[in-house]
């Protein structure tokens, strides 16, 4: 065995010095090849050729693959070698990379996904081509690690005729991965994707794909793997700056700002949906921020809310709300003509039926506040036309004068197509020339009128008022095409309401989502969905797909099963994860006093720095006792970093936070804190916020608390 491995150690190295000589040279000529600066269009385009490959061998000067194949079809009398890597490698520059036989291939080629698709036996293996389907025999599948052009590590997970056919999700060499410590940012998986998130990475484009993924499952950067896919795939149809990831919050995008990176992919735009609603809408309201929400279930144990349908988050993130906005616009556009005759000045009239005419016929594709901008300037151009005739400048000064100020009279007279003050009109009760049918609030939870009217007449709106308040302006305005996008993913969907994605759904073309979440992590249940259903009635069956990630990578086999037991307890789930089989430390469950909690903790980190974990993780209940937890041990003198939300990047290290701010992040050791029956008492919410800090830890998880233990914890 050992001098096999050390056969194919040695064919390894030889290959890559073969590799990076080819790779150099190519660098090197055209490094050495002045850049073009001059006008000539031709050689413009050819310059921006050699930029691209400049770029792409760049990527592949220290790490020119991860993997190889061997690989024989039925027209072939041997097995080729595919090497696979981040960038696609040609074997000179004359030649395309999409030849029969690349020095590198690139991972999202279709000859590709036999590295992730395959996971060992005997039988024939087949890609979808351009050219349709294509059928062989695989007889290597190798994984090897080259850092800085060294080569570390080679990996056979499948030998032809060999006792060793097992799948490549329990090989070892995805364990060696896994067991990787974490920095500061999340990496791509290139090197490591499995089956069954290859299928996802590679799924159609036009589809609404959603994925339902266990804590670990790697959905997020799934979801960015498969940005790079379409990019790769669709590269005639979609542009990288037309595609949108959104986020729970902007450090969790800085903490996945390096994945597309890192796959050469740059300039898709990432944001929350708040900034990109309220720079979209360009109001003047002030945006109140997101509510405590765990602190106020927290604090109300002994009454806490009934989160059904009636809540204010969860009735307007509905299609319901969206239903009744379009009952009560209904009659907007029937009404919004004056009914009257416009007179520029005594005696010229331009008649209602005239316009009419041009309001419900002439305009009536346009979207309601465009049809007003259109009327209004053609009747502007109406005045102009029946001033040209008159010569005395007398009268035509004074008819001036009158018809500018008559007509800026009759355009206060037509409402103001202005989203707040519309969505603003829609809450208000017994207003005067009230334009929405007065029975509109039947349908509508009361608390929900009188909050929302309370919020808006101080000229503030809440999170949950966005989606309202962007489908008003749709309707009003219209989509820019500038505004639209050719892929959308929606990270944490769990916590995004239907209403939401409807209203994103107007501004991506066909239907082309990715959306993933955890159902088990729905821990804002107030604002968010409790089912996949909710979100997949949006769209018709042909063009919605559901995907389960139900595998864990990111836990050990402990953690995962301690997990596991939470939500067996607190929510009688059966989305529960399946670990992958990495066995760690037994995760710790200590009673603590609290004067002696901080010495604990520091005892506890020492034992974590000797351990060599670069990221460690507090996690507290609530915000305030991240806030006290943060100061007891700074003043004891650990070096920690407060996370409260406010901040947008994440430094690694030493972290405090509240449990519903880390979900996203993953931590090599992670200290609940406070795990007794008091902050942990009973319900689904409860169990899920638990359970959301129990699978941020990578390696090692201590469950900390004094008094009784709570409920959710048996073991």
């Amino acid at each position: 065995m050992e001098d096999t491995f050390q056969s194919a150690y040695q064919d390894e190295l030889r290959q890559l010095e073969i590799a990076q000589a080819q790779i150099d040279g190519q660098l090197a000529k055209l490094r050495n090849t002045p850049v073009y600066t001059g006008s000539d269009f031709t050689e413009q385009v050819l310059e921006d050729t050699r930029e691209q490959r400049r770029q792409r061998l760049s990527r592949a000067e220290n790490e020119p693959y991860f993997g190889r194949l061997d690989f024989q079809t039925g027209n072939s009398s041997a097995p080729s070698p595919l090497y696979i890597g981040k960038v696609g490698v040609n074997h000179g520059e004359d030649q395309e990379i999409e030849q029969e036989n690349p020095l590198v291939v690139d991972w999202r080629a279709p000859i590709a996904s036999l590295f992730y698709s395959f996971t060992g036996g005997l039988g024939p293996a087949s890609y979808e081509a351009p050219d349709g389907t294509i059928e062989g025999l695989v007889y290597l599948k190798r994984n090897l690690v080259i850092r800085k052009r060294i080569l570390q590590r080679v990996v056979d997970t499948y030998v032809r005729d060999s006792d060793n056919d097992q799948p490549a999700v329990s090989d070892e060499f995805l364990l060696y991965r896994l067991g990787e410590n974490k920095d500061n940012r999340l990496r791509d998986i290139v090197s490591t994707i499995q089956a069954e998130q290859d299928q996802i990475i590679r799924a159609a484009k036009n589809t609404a794909l959603m994925i339902q993924g266990v804590a670990g499952s790697g959905k997020t950067t799934v979801a960015l793997h498969r940005l790079a896919f379409l990019l790769y795939q669709y590269q005639e149809q979609i542009r990288a700056e037309r595609m949108i990831i959104f986020a729970p919050n902007q450090m969790f995008l800085n903490y996945i700002s390096d994945v597309l990176p890192e796959l050469g992919v740059g300039n898709i735009q990432q944001n929350t949906y708040a900034d990109w609603a309220m720079n979209l809408l360009d109001l003047d309201a002030k945006l109140l921020p997101p509510s405590d929400m765990w602190s106020i279930w927290f604090e109300s144990l002994d009454n806490r809310p009934v989160l059904n349908d009636d809540v204010s988050g969860r009735y307007k993130g509905s299609i319901r709300f969206r239903d009744w906005i379009d009952q009560s616009l209904e009659q907007l556009g029937t009404i919004s003509v004056p009914e009257t005759d416009f007179e520029a000045w005594d005696g010229k009239l331009l008649p209602l039926q005239t316009i009419h005419q041009w309001f419900f016929e002439e305009y009536k594709h346009y979207a309601l506040a465009k049809r007003k901008e259109r009327v209004l300037a053609r009747i502007n151009r109406w005045i102009e036309m029946e001033l040209k005739p008159i010569t005395n400048k007398v009268r035509l000064k004074d008819f001036k004068q009158k018809s500018s100020q008559r007509l800026k009279a009759y355009t206060k007279k037509w409402p103001e197509f202005n989203a707040f003050a519309i969505y603003k009109s829609l809450f208000q009760q017994g207003k005067r020339g009230d334009i929405f049918p007065s029975d509109r609030f039947e349908s509508i939870p009361a608390g929900v009128v009188k909050q929302t009217n309370a919020t808006l007449k101080n000229g503030e709106i809440r999170h949950e008022d966005l989606a309202g308040l962007l489908y008003i302006h749709v309707k009003l305005h219209d989509i820019e095409s500038s505004s639209r996008f050719d892929h959308i993913v929606i990270d944490e969907a769990q916590d995004f309401s239907p209403f939401q994605v409807a209203v994103l759904d107007l501004f991506v073309r066909n239907h082309s989502f990715t959306i993933l979440g955890d159902l088990s992590q729905g821990i804002h249940a107030y604002q968010g969905i409790h089912e996949w259903r909710e979100m997949q009635s949006l769209f018709e069956a042909p063009d919605t797909a559901y995907f389960a990630l139900t595998r864990s990578y990111r836990s050990t086999m402990e953690i995962i099963d301690f997990a596991n037991g939470v939500l067996k307890h607190g929510v009688q789930t059966d989305l529960l994860a399946e670990p992958v089989f990495r066995s760690g430390h037994q995760v710790q469950v200590k009673s603590v006093a609290p004067e002696e909690e901080v010495s604990f903790i520091q005892k506890a980190i020492e034992q974590f720095h000797q351990s060599e974990y670069n990221t460690t993780a507090l996690l507290t209940r609530t915000l305030e006792e991240a806030k006290v937890l943060y100061t007891k041990l700074e003043t004891s003198g650990v070096n920690v970093n407060l996370i409260d939300g406010s901040k947008s990047e994440y430094l690694g290290g030493i972290s405090v936070l509240p449990v519903y701010l880390s979900k996203g992040l993953e931590f090599d050791a992670v200290l609940l804190m406070d795990v007794d029956s008091h902050h942990y008492r009973e319900g689904a919410m409860d169990a899920k916020l638990l359970y959301v800090g129990c699978t941020r830890a990578l390696h090692e998880l201590w469950v900390l608390y004094h008094g009784e233990l709570t409920p959710f914890i048996t073991n």
